[in-house]
């Protein structure tokens, strides 16, 4: 696999920062945080962060995150839309592949089949506008309890109905054992259609009360790793495995030591 690096890992440094400390870890490539990018554009052009990329030989994979994009009020339905066109025109200039696409909450009352076909036709309604530009969407659940589509299986659901070339999904570990994902869901993935396998650790605390605060550099927490990469390399995966950890703790240290440490610990995991 590809190693990613993902600038929520050191989500206090700038866009440049990444780059330089993500390149310097030995990272194959980055994963850039949309947040970073828009404060980046205030006072740089698209071309600037191109070449920024270019300079480090360290290419861009996915802009992080379109959120809440299965929401049924019609402004932050329009907003989302609004957002795809922007990172999908971001992402043409920038030669990166993959926005990633984040759900919402679940609706009160709300039955599966309802989330399930108001997410499709979110990612439908998203896709008309990224897949001109020749880039794709990459769905990640969450497993936290209040989200709406909180496994591998729900997220496999959605993905495989659809069946857009242009359309995948990612598995993240921390989403996966917070949310009572099985081994067995992974196994019945097409690998072809798994954008990104973001991988961290988390905190010894109930599952119910898991936070991305709670998250640790890959092999430093209760979260059967091994278990997990096995069941990704069984279906076929080769792709990019990004380490991506929102912790405070982390965002506090030297950016360039956290990127060194989360590459050494990445590296023990899968080679």
């Amino acid at each position: 696999m590809k190693l990613g690096y993902n600038g929520a890992t050191t989500m206090t440094s700038p866009f440049e920062t990444d780059v330089r400390i993500a390149r310097a870890a030995g990272f194959d490539v980055l994963e850039i945080t949309a947040r970073k990018l828009d404060v980046y554009l205030q006072s740089h052009t698209l071309a600037d962060a191109r070449q920024l990329l270019d300079a480090a030989q360290l290419p861009a994979y996915a802009i992080n995150s379109i959120e809440q994009i299965n929401v049924r009020d019609a402004a932050t339905r329009q907003q989302v839309l609004a957002r795809t066109r922007e990172l999908a025109e971001w992402c043409r200039v920038l030669a990166c592949p993959w926005i990633i696409a984040v759900p919402g909450p679940a609706p009160a009352g709300a039955s599966w089949a309802q989330i399930r076909d108001e997410t499709m036709d979110a990612l439908r309604a998203m896709n008309d506008i990224s897949a001109p530009l020749g880039v794709n969407l990459a769905f990640e659940f969450l497993g936290f309890p209040w989200c709406s589509v909180r496994t591998v299986a729900q997220a496999w659901e959605i993905v495989s109905a659809l069946d857009l070339p242009t359309v995948g999904m990612v598995i993240d570990t921390c989403h996966f054992f917070a949310g009572d994902s099985t081994l067995d869901s992974i196994r019945a993935i097409d690998a072809r259609k798994l954008a990104v396998f973001h991988i961290n650790d988390v905190e010894p605390v109930p599952k119910e009360q898991i936070t991305d605060a709670q998250r640790l550099f890959p092999g430093d927490g209760v979260i059967p790793l091994a278990d997990i990469i096995a069941a990704v390399h069984s279906i076929g995966y080769d792709g990019v495995a990004s380490v991506e950890i929102f912790r405070p703790e982390y965002w506090a240290r030297e950016p360039g030591d956290v990127a060194r440490e989360a590459r050494e610990k990445m590296e023990r995991l899968i080679g």
